[in-house]
């Protein structure tokens, strides 16, 4: 049984049925990317040929390959299919964004069990329509293919970047302002309550889901946003951050990436740790720590990035980015100071692929 999210209310898909069969390949191709407009200049041969053809003119390209794969990354119980298809986009695109780049072309490859319906597969692109067209980029090519069983989303992302203006994970600075855009853990908080709710109807098939006042939280989960407001601020306001990396993996994970990388230890502050009041509120229903959520949850999409001290007022008016420590000597670890005034080592305790 697959749940749809809407205004709040779950409800089942449309019982409408045809078989990817009737199609075929290539007419299936032909029927999720009959509407495709191109929307960049550099975008100069796309879907219908044996490969797309892109020109930046003169600017350097940025690429960067996400896979999602169900039962993995996510669950069909609770996740939209239109919301996966903007999902798998938009967490490719900030990784471009986190590269200080812009992103222009994707390509969307996907493997299917004869469970998915050609309706479905529909749904799944309205999604990844709806990202490209909010964000500006391109669906210029990729491929199909069944699977014994689930669901595998493969999605390449392309981006551009002015010569040198990249940004990487290993060049921050000793004394570097550490700064995060957004807020932090509520999409880990929502994957708690539908994974809940999922385990209250398998038990009890009919019981409501019951997700009343959560929507902040599982929206972070199931529509996640890329920062590009947060790359255009810093560009209008001529910074160029020293180091950055998008939140995917939880705040404890990435900022101990850009230590380890740049040979750098840090301080973190815990008062500092942009935590929305709809997190914090759920949170406390799990009897769980907002900090800890903040710090380990993952699937944030945030902006993590360092930049020098001189920057601080270009930036201080600034409500969606927040600093919240800065970049010491390796020597001094990498440590939190808590609201307690207590100090402790930040270790890595948010998502592992592998972990089982």
């Amino acid at each position: 049984m697959l749940f749809i999210l809407k205004d709040n209310i779950i409800s089942t898909m449309s019982e409408s049925r045809t078989e990817i069969s009737s199609l075929g390949e290539f007419g299936l191709i032909e029927h999720l990317t009959r509407n495709i407009e191109l929307q960049n200049a550099s975008s100069i041969v796309g879907v219908g040929d044996d490969a797309a053809v892109i020109d930046h003119f003169g600017k350097q390209t940025v690429i960067t390959t996400d896979l999602l794969v169900e039962g993995i990354h996510f669950d069909l119980m609770y996740t939209p299919l239109k919301h996966l298809g903007y999902k798998s986009v938009v967490v490719n695109l900030s990784d471009i964004y986190a590269m200080n780049a812009t992103p222009t072309q994707i390509t969307v490859s996907i493997a299917f069990s004869n469970r998915f319906s050609v309706e479905a597969l529909s749904e799944f692109y309205e999604g990844i329509y709806a990202a490209c067209e909010k964000y500006g980029v391109d669906l210029v090519g990729g491929d199909t293919s069944s699977s014994q069983k689930g669901f595998v989303i493969s999605v390449t992302a392309i981006g551009e970047v002015t010569p040198g203006k990249y940004v990487r994970r290993d060049t921050a600075q000793k004394g570097d302002l550490i700064c995060c855009s957004g807020d932090l853990g509520a999409a880990y908080v929502g994957l708690l309550f539908l994974e809940r709710e999922k385990q209250i109807y398998l038990e009890h098939p009919q019981v409501q889901p019951d997700l009343e006042g959560e929507s902040y939280v599982i929206g972070r989960l199931l529509k996640p946003e890329a920062r590009k407001e947060t790359i255009e601020f810093l560009e209008t306001h001529n910074i160029v951050p020293t180091s950055m990396m998008d939140i995917s993996d939880g705040l404890s994970s990435e900022i101990l990436h850009i230590c380890e990388q740049s040979q750098l230890g840090c301080v973190l502050y815990e008062e500092k740790l942009p935590i929305a009041e709809e997190m914090r509120k759920a949170a406390f229903k799990f009897e769980i720590d907002p900090t800890a959520c903040a710090l380990s949850g993952g699937e944030d999409y945030e902006l993590l990035f360092t930049m020098k001290q001189s920057d601080y007022e270009k930036i201080v008016l600034n409500e969606q980015i927040s600093v919240i420590g800065y970049m010491t000597d390796a020597s001094e670890g990498v440590k939190i100071n808590t609201k307690g005034g207590q100090v402790h080592p930040i270790t890595a305790q948010g998502w592992n692929a592998f972990k089982k």
